[in-house]
């Protein structure tokens, strides 16, 4: 019993008790009651979906602020969401070429990416912890990753997603095939099947595999990203997790129009060496404040995406109109 009050006189372990149970709600309600049968998700439900999850994430920030850290951490929750956020808009633009390289039914779009964000949710875990863990015995880890950041921001820069994506060239992908036995057809959106004693495996779960290597090379470049902004893992995780968790609304929402957001790569290119310059800057003693640096992701954001629909593109060679 006192181990019990103990808990929940710690503030950070209630505000982890009210993350988990979003979280748990969230999958319950998602897969059980609201989306058993494969369905098309439609532009209205993804607005709302965003909005809500927009909404969701606010309203956390400003537990943080009345409960756990006052201003700071809560621009500190803040900055960290909304760099993942943007990031993320590579992370649908890769999946949807995915997507449309296997030629799933946009019915199954909803059923792939819930499972995509519960795979997120799970390394992300891991990779936030352990990077933590890592920080707090090495702190010079951090110039490391703010040199991979300024590299990866130059490197992405001067590329096209679509450029680099060849699924039969990924190595999961080749060792699947391989070595599990492939069929041809969806079965109604099902992963694996029986024939007899044999199990299956269909090629929307090549997608599922797919769909989860890629937010894991993803990973590699924002999680070090957010720990330029705290170290905090409670912070970094809510953060990260609730920015998964709009994604596969955002998803919806972007995936018909996401080709006129055309300098969107380079905002987020420009995010991502700010924010490795940042920590570079650390080792001459040089500090950016929370409120500078969220004030330069975010305005880099919204500028990028303003500048796309003010300055539209003057030849278009998009298959995703």
């Amino acid at each position: 019993m006192n181990s019990i009050l103990e808990f929940f006189n710690n503030t950070e372990h209630i505000l982890y008790t009210v993350f988990a149970v979003v979280i748990i709600i969230f999958l319950i309600f998602d897969l059980g009651f609201f989306n058993k049968k494969a369905k098309k998700v439609s532009l209205k439900s993804a607005a709302y979906q965003s909005v809500f999850w927009v909404v969701i994430s606010i309203a956390f920030g400003y537990l943080i602020y009345r409960f756990y850290g006052g201003t700071v951490v809560m621009l500190e929750f803040f900055s960290a969401y909304v760099a993942e956020y943007a990031l993320s808009v590579d992370n649908i633009f890769v999946i949807l070429l995915i997507l449309r390289y296997f030629k799933v039914d946009d019915t199954y779009y909803h059923k792939i990416l819930f499972w995509g964000v519960l795979g997120a949710i799970i390394f992300r875990a891991i990779f936030i912890f352990l990077g933590a863990f890592l920080v707090n015995q090495f702190h010079w880890i951090l110039y490391i990753f703010g040199a991979f950041l300024v590299y990866s921001g130059i490197k992405i820069f001067f590329s096209k997603e679509e450029d680099d994506l060849d699924p039969e060239k990924n190595l999961i992908i080749q060792f699947a095939r391989k070595y599990l036995r492939i069929t041809k057809g969806n079965f109604s959106g099902k992963f694996i099947i029986r024939r007899g004693r044999a199990i299956l495996f269909t090629p929307l779960f090549l997608v599922i595999l797919l769909v989860e290597s890629t937010d894991l090379i993803f990973a590699v470049d924002s999680i070090p990203a957010v720990f330029a902004i705290s170290q905090n893992e409670f912070i970094l995780y809510t953060s990260n997790i609730f920015a998964i968790l709009g994604l596969r609304a955002k998803f919806f929402l972007l995936a018909g129009i996401i080709d006129r957001f055309y300098l969107l790569q380079k905002g987020l290119s420009f995010i991502l060496i700010f924010i490795g310059a940042k920590m570079l800057l650390e080792i001459f003693h040089i500090h950016i404040n929370t409120f500078a640096s969220f004030t330069v992701i975010f305005s880099t954001l919204l500028l990028s995406i303003l500048l796309s629909l003010l300055i539209p593109q003057k030849t278009k060679s998009n298959d995703f109109i």
